[in-house]
C-alpha cells in the first residue's frame, strides 16, 4: 500500500492540504474512510492521517482518498513526552515497519492500554463504570486512551463532553489518573529520522508554552524539520518566538486542523498548509510516499 520514497521526481501539490487528521483508530470518532470524506467534503485535496502511536488507518484512509481523487499523507502522532509535559511529535512519510520505531510505538500503545484499565479500576470503585464500558467505545486494533474513559462517561452520564471529563474525573490532579509511558522528545524526533520520515511539533505554542530553548535546539540538531504554527491551541507570544525560529532556520511551517470528529470541536481545513511545505515534507522524506490518486 505504501512504497518507498526516493523517486526522482516528485509530483507537484495542489492545495489546500490539511495534515492533521484522526480516525476512530485513536481517539478520533469516525473511521478513516469517514474523515477523507469529511476533508474532501471542505474541499480539501491533501490530507494526512495521524492518529496517536499507530499506523493501523493507513490502508483504508489510503483507499478513500484515492476514490475521492485526493492525495493521503501517511502519518502518525507520536507521544513524547519532556518532565510533566506531553509533547506531540507528528511523523510523516516514515517506514511503518521500521523495527525501533515499531518497538516504541508497541510500548506506547501497551502503556496506553494498561494505563487505561488501571483508570477504570479506579474510577469503578466510585462510579458505575466497567472495562466493557471502555471497550464499548473503542474499535477494533485503536489505541485505547483517555478519551475512550471520556467517552464511556459520558455513555453512563457522568459527564456532558469530553472537556468535562477531562477538566475533572480524568484530570492529571485527579485521584483516578495513571502516568503515561512516552520517551523524551529527543528520542521520539530521532526514532522518526531513523524511519525515514520527518518530524514536526503539533501545536507547539499551546497552552503548556514554549519548550526549553535546550531541548528545542537537541531535537533540532536531532533531525526535527519544524513546527505545527496553524493550528487553534497555538497563542502568542510562543508563536511569535517560532515563527522567527523557524525563519531563522528555515524550518518547515504547517497548519492543519487536528480533526478529531465529534471528539473536538476542530474542523477539516481550518488551518492549512502551503504545498510548498508539503512538498518539503515529500522531498525530505524515504521511508514512504504519498499516495496519489
Amino acid at each position: 500500500m505504501v512504497v518507498s520514497s526516493g523517486q526522482e521526481r516528485v509530483p507537484r501539490f495542489r492545495g489546500p492540504s490539511d495534515l492533521h487528521l484522526h480516525s476512530d483508530q485513536s481517539d478520533g470518532t469516525e473511521t478513516p474512510a469517514r474523515v477523507m470524506v469529511a476533508a474532501h467534503a471542505v474541499g480539501l485535496h491533501t490530507a494526512a492521517l495521524t492518529d496517536h502511536d499507530t499506523t493501523s488507518g493507513w490502508s483504508e484512509a489510503a483507499e478513500a482518498a484515492a476514490s475521492l481523487g485526493m492525495t493521503l499523507i501517511p502519518g502518525m502522532e507520536l507521544s513524547a513526552r519532556h518532565e510533566w509535559r506531553s509533547v506531540h511529535v507528528l511523523a510523516y512519510l516514515f517506514d511503518p515497519e521500521h523495527a525501533v520505531l515499531r518497538a516504541l510505538t508497541d510500548r506506547i500503545r501497551h502503556s496506553r492500554l494498561t494505563r487505561a484499565q488501571t483508570m477504570a479500576e479506579r474510577i469503578g470503585r466510585d462510579y458505575d463504570l466497567t472495562w466493557d464500558d471502555i471497550l464499548a467505545q473503542t474499535t477494533v486494533g485503536a489505541t485505547v486512551g483517555r478519551p475512550h474513559l471520556a467517552d464511556a462517561l459520558i455513555a453512563r452520564g457522568y459527564v456532558r463532553d469530553r472537556g468535562e471529563a477531562f477538566a475533572g474525573i480524568l484530570h492529571p490532579g485527579s485521584d483516578y489518573y495513571v502516568d503515561l509511558y512516552a520517551p523524551d522528545p529527543v528520542t521520539a524526533v530521532s526514532a522518526v529520522v531513523d524511519a525515514g520520515g520527518v518530524p514536526i511539533i503539533a501545536h507547539p505554542a499551546g497552552r503548556g508554552g514554549l519548550l526549553p530553548a535546550q531541548l528545542l535546539g537537541r531535537m533540532l540538531d536531532a533531525g526535527l524539520a519544524g513546527f505545527e504554527l496553524g493550528h487553534r491551541e497555538n497563542r502568542e507570544p510562543a508563536l511569535g518566538a517560532l515563527r522567527a525560529l523557524a525563519a531563522e532556520r528555515d524550518l518547515i511551517v504547517t497548519g492543519s486542523s487536528d480533526y478529531h470528529g465529534l471528539g473536538k470541536p476542530n474542523q477539516p481545513g481550518e488551518f492549512t498548509t502551503a504545498d510548498e511545505m508539503v512538498q518539503r515534507i515529500v522531498g525530505r522524506a524515504t521511508g514512504s510516499a504519498p499516495i496519489f490518486a
